[in-house]
């Protein structure tokens, strides 16, 4: 299943960085990695929230719909020091193979640089072997296990 509802690749994708006036338009996409999503409205509201806390998104276009997009922010702890911390990076999968994930995260680590950060941090569920092996092609390493629980 597609995000963006396009056929045939007519166009190199263009990058920006998303603001108020692209975000709806980012909600199918960013629903294809984060399902849990119950409407565009709650997307949007938390996309505000986050925004407050230095989120951004930067995605690849082509034709008006975002066809990738990587969600981040700059954080800094005593384990990494200051870093660049990816919550979110999905392309659409009818653009798949195409590099958009590379470049995404080339234009990220060039992003975390150009704000002092020492190291490229992101998440990625334990199931996601495709993920892993794209991540380490792409020169990223487990180094660690992140644990949670609910706090009811």
């Amino acid at each position: 299943m597609s995000a963006s509802g396009t056929g045939a690749l007519s166009s190199e994708p263009d990058v920006r960085v998303i603001g108020e006036a692209d975000i709806a338009a980012c909600f199918a996409l960013m629903r294809l990695l984060r399902p849990h999503l119950a409407s565009e409205a709650e997307f949007i509201e938390r996309w505000r929230r986050q925004s407050e806390q230095g989120y951004s998104i930067l995605a690849f276009w082509r034709d008006q719909h975002p066809v990738a997009l990587a969600g981040f922010r700059v954080q800094e702890n005593l384990v990494h020091g200051r870093f660049l911390y990816v919550d979110d990076l999905v392309t659409d999968e009818s653009e798949r193979r195409c590099g958009h994930g590379a470049r995404l995260l080339d234009r990220l680590k060039a992003e975390g640089r150009a704000r002092g950060c020492r190291k490229l941090v992101l998440d990625s569920a334990l199931d996601n072997t495709l993920g892993h092996r794209f991540y380490y092609r792409q020169g990223l390493l487990a180094m660690s296990l992140r644990f949670n629980c609910l706090l009811d």
